[in-house]
C-alpha cells in the first residue's frame, strides 16, 4: 500500500512540476504527446495496485464501543443451512433419477484438487459423498503441492473434452505458484459450475446478463436468505471481504437482488463502523472470530461464510472450522445467523450439484 502511495505521490509532484501547477496550454500539451520519453498515461495499471488481502492481527481486539446491550440469552433465529441443503439435494437426487430413466444418462462432476490443504480435502471429501447421495457420478484428479502448471492445464484439458463430465471444478485456492486465472481461463464455460470463469462473472456484474452458472457460495448464501424470509431487496448489505469466489460475486449478486451494498475489505478504514449499519452482513474474510458483537446493528441478518480451521487435537481430523463472526457474541444482537459448522457450507455443496444437474440437462437437451 504504500508503495503504491508513494508511487502516486512522485507522479503528482513530477506532472505539478512539468505543468507548473497549471492545466497545460495547447501547444504544450502536444509537444508533450510527442515526446517518446512521457507516457500518456501516468496513472498505474489497476493490476499494479492489486495488494495482499492481510487483515491486521489486532482486528478482533478493537476498541469500539458496543452499539446495542447484548442480554445473557440467545435471541438470534438459526438459519440452518444444513436441513434447507438436504431438502435441495433430495428433489436434486429425484431429477438425476428421472433423467437416468429417461434417457439413461446421468449428470458428471470431475475435481482437481491440488495440494494438501486439511480444508480443502475436507470440501472435496464432502462434495464427492453429496454426489454418491444424489446419484452424480464424480471424478477425482488429485495433483501434488508442486505440481507443476502444465499438470494441471493437461487434466483440466482432458476434462474439458470428456462428454460423460459436465461440472468441473478446481479446488481453490491453489498452491502459490500456479496461475489461477491461467487455470481458469481454460475451464469449458459449460463445464463451470463453479461459476469462475470470467463470461460468467461478466454477465453477473451486467443487468440484463444471465451467466450459465452463480458461484456456488454467493448462491446458497441468497437462496438461505429467501427460504428464511428475509427479504433483501432495498436493504442496506455490507460483504465483508472482497475474493473472486465469495466476496466480489456475493456483492454482485446481492445488487441483482436491489440490496444497497458495501464492501468491507483489509484496507478499509473502521470497518466496524461500516458493518453496524448493515442490514445484511456477509462475513467472507477469512479471519476467525474477526466480526464482534459490537460490530453489529441490532437485529441484522448475518451469513457467516467463514470456514477456518482451527488445531483441535480431541477432533476427529486434529482441527474443527470456526467462522468469520464470534458466534457467542453475534448471536445476542442478531436477528438471525448461520452457524459454523452448518450453516453456507453445505448449501455450497447443495448448489454445486445443482448447478452439475442444470449442465447436464444442457448437454442432453433434457427438460
Amino acid at each position: 500500500m504504500a508503495l503504491a502511495r508513494s508511487m502516486m505521490r512522485r507522479a503528482v509532484v513530477a506532472w505539478q512540476k512539468e505543468a507548473g501547477n497549471r492545466i497545460p496550454s495547447t501547444t504544450r500539451a502536444v509537444n508533450t504527446a510527442m515526446n517518446d520519453n512521457c507516457p500518456i498515461l501516468i496513472s498505474p495499471s489497476l493490476v499494479s495496485l492489486d495488494l495482499a488481502e492481510i487483515w491486521p492481527t489486532n482486528s478482533t481486539t478493537h476498541d469500539f464501543p458496543l452499539t446495542c446491550k447484548c442480554s445473557d440469552e440467545q435471541t438470534a433465529a438459526i438459519i440452518d443451512g444444513k436441513s434447507i441443503a438436504d431438502e435441495i439435494t433430495l428433489r436434486i437426487a429425484c431429477e438425476v433419477r428421472r433423467m437416468k430413466v429417461s434417457i439413461g444418462k446421468v449428470p458428471g462432476l470431475a475435481v482437481i484438487l491440488v495440494g494438501q490443504r486439511r480444508d480443502s480435502q475436507a470440501y472435496v471429501r464432502n462434495k464427492i459423498k453429496a454426489c454418491e447421495e444424489a446419484g452424480i457420478k464424480s471424478l477425482m484428479t488429485e495433483l501434488p503441492d508442486n505440481c507443476k502448471e502444465d499438470e494441471v492445464l493437461n487434466a483440466l484439458s482432458r476434462l474439458n473434452m470428456e462428454p460423460s463430465v459436465h461440472g468441473i471444478l478446481v479446488q481453490l485456492p491453489l498452491p502459490q505458484h500456479l496461475n489461477v486465472g491461467k487455470i481458469l481461463d481454460l475451464l469449458s464455460l459449460e463445464k463451470d459450475v463453479d461459476g469462475f470463469h470470467p463470461l460468467n462473472m461478466g454477465n453477473l456484474a451486467m443487468r440484463g446478463r444471465e451467466p450459465l452458472f452463480i458461484p456456488c457460495t454467493p448462491k446458497g448464501c441468497i437462496e438461505l436468505l429467501i427460504r428464511s424470509g428475509l427479504e433483501i431487496m432495498g436493504k442496506k448489505a455490507v460483504v465483508i471481504g472482497r475474493s473472486n469466489v465469495v466476496g466480489l460475486p456475493a456483492s454482485l449478486l446481492l445488487q441483482r437482488h436491489h440490496a444497497t451494498v458495501s464492501i468491507v475489505h483489509a484496507f478499509t478504514r473502521n470497518p466496524e463502523q461500516i458493518t453496524c449499519e448493515a442490514d445484511i452482513v456477509v462475513a467472507a474474510a477469512g479471519v476467525p472470530n474477526l466480526v464482534r458483537g459490537n460490530w453489529l446493528k441490532p437485529g441484522a441478518v448475518v451469513i457467516d461464510v467463514g470456514t477456518n480451521p482451527i488445531e483441535d487435537p480431541g477432533c476427529e481430523h486434529g482441527y474443527r472450522l470456526t467462522g468469520d463472526v464470534c458466534f457467542e457474541e453475534a448471536v445476542r444482537v442478531a436477528s438471525a445467523i448461520t452457524p459454523v459448522p452448518g450453516g453456507v457450507g453445505p448449501m455450497t455443496i447443495a448448489m454445486l450439484l445443482s448447478n452439475t444437474l442444470d449442465s447436464a440437462k444442457r448437454a442432453y437437451d433434457f427438460p
